[in-house]
């Protein structure tokens, strides 16, 4: 089941709402696209989302 903006994991409960949205988005792309384990997913997603932010 993909995670959306009132469903996410935990782990994403303490991150700034745009930080937030982008780790959603890339977490449900990794696990759907890519085949990950939604345990490796997400902290890769949280990572990215991190870092697109300090980017853009």
């Amino acid at each position: 089941m993909p995670w959306t903006n009132n469903d996410y994991p935990d782990s994403m409960k303490n991150l700034k709402p745009d930080v937030r949205d982008k780790a959603i988005e890339i977490a449900n792309a990794l696990v759907e696209e890519e085949g990950y384990e939604d345990g490796k997913a997400i902290p890769i997603a949280i990572d990215k989302a991190k870092e697109y932010e300090a980017n853009h």
